[in-house]
């Protein structure tokens, strides 16, 4: 294939080592061909969550006649939604299972989330995860825990027993850093071959500048007002360092040794919440070699007619430092944004979650003529 008709997705890979991926995952996608045409076009894995899955189910109809089926086996509605869910992923699985051989296990992977509601429990998310790897046997899923206080020993346990995870909810470069902890010394802990141990590391981007702009807005002065919409790209940027810096050197050589794969980061919330900012904003100024950047249809569709690719992530490192100087002395505290956004993650992950709980109740009580 040559330059010219390779896609931007494509581009994105193979000249600047970026996986693409897809924020979304729907029925309608796997029976259609739609998502086989998408990994032709460049996709190289897939990440959902709760909410995603509570727009695919409540939307249509293209659930109904499997979850009617289920409905008839008494099922509860907690373990239909499940088996909702698990169909969806591993038809995906399937789909992208040429690219994880091709690739050798670089790519190719689909994650699937645990409920939100153990967001805060430990043990709970330790038997959740590994529930869903016994029923999901595939090499190239990932199970995402989210990055709270309570998910990163459940993280570190994962890893330690060999099982891929995607480390979601991570708001702030404290946090980061004990992910990368939870999934080094993981890797310390496990007795076994490292190469079939995935992780990736997923950073969100938008939300961060969508709460620093509201701080920002309400201290009003100039010197606040000048940082609007620089947030996020400069906390990336510097979490790249971090990943560098991390992956590299005495304690992670001896690993690299018994097969450990990197956790890249992946970029996610990379699509523009403020209609005011370039809607590539998270795409462009976020490429470098092993990085992930998931990403809706809309900005795939952007990246595509205008997107431009080339090796941005460790550009402007210093005045990425010089914002972060600059929000702490505007009032700004970074770890507070953090803590905030990751509450707000989880509350809004739950609200989808018990929505569609909900919504599979109410289509239950009407194909049992109760209402």
């Amino acid at each position: 294939m040559s330059r010219d008709t390779q896609t931007k997705l494509q581009r994105l890979f193979l000249e600047q080592g970026q996986s693409p991926w897809l924020d979304n995952l729907k029925r309608g996608y796997l029976v259609s061909g739609e998502l086989a045409r998408m990994v032709e076009r460049g996709i190289r894995g897939i990440t959902s969550n709760p909410t995603i899955f509570q727009k695919a189910i409540s939307a249509g109809s293209e659930y109904d006649k499997q979850f009617e089926v289920l409905t008839r086996r008494h099922e509860s509605i907690d373990a239909a939604y499940w088996d909702l869910v698990i169909v969806d992923i591993e038809h995906a699985l399937q789909v992208l299972r040429p690219v994880y051989d091709e690739s050798a296990g670089g790519d190719g992977f689909v994650s699937i989330e645990l409920a939100p509601g153990l967001a805060r429990d430990t043990d709970g998310s330790i038997e959740a995860a590994r529930d869903l790897h016994r029923r999901i046997a595939q090499p190239n899923l990932l199970v995402k825990i989210p990055a709270t206080a309570e998910g990163i020993p459940a993280i570190r346990q994962m890893i330690s027993e060999g099982r891929s995870i995607n480390i979601t909810l991570i708001f702030s470069l404290e946090r980061y850093a004990e992910v990368i902890e939870a999934y080094l010394s993981g890797l310390e802990a496990y007795d076994g071959d490292l190469a079939p141990v995935h992780s990736v590391a997923s950073f969100f981007v938008s939300r961060v500048d969508t709460e620093v702009d509201r701080r920002l807005n309400a201290v009003g002065t100039p010197d606040a007002l000048a940082l609007r919409g620089k947030a996020a790209v400069a906390q990336a940027k510097l979490a790249y360092q971090l990943f560098r810096e991390r992956f590299s050197g005495e304690r992670w050589q001896p690993l690299t040794k018994r097969g450990a794969k990197l956790q890249r980061p992946l970029w996610a919330s990379t699509s523009t919440k403020n209609p005011d900012y370039p809607d590539t904003l998270y795409v462009d100024n976020l490429i470098g070699p092993d990085t992930v950047n998931t990403m809706p249809e809309s900005t795939i569709e952007a990246f595509e007619d205008h997107g431009r690719i080339a090796r941005t992530i460790d550009e402007g490192v210093e005045e990425s430092h010089d914002v972060m100087a600059a929000l702490a002395a505007v009032g700004v505290d970074m770890k507070d944004v953090g803590r905030v956004l990751e509450d707000e993650g989880v509350a809004s992950f739950t609200k989808s979650f018990d929505e569609l709980i909900e919504t599979l109740r109410e289509k239950a009580d009407r194909l049992a003529g109760t209402t």
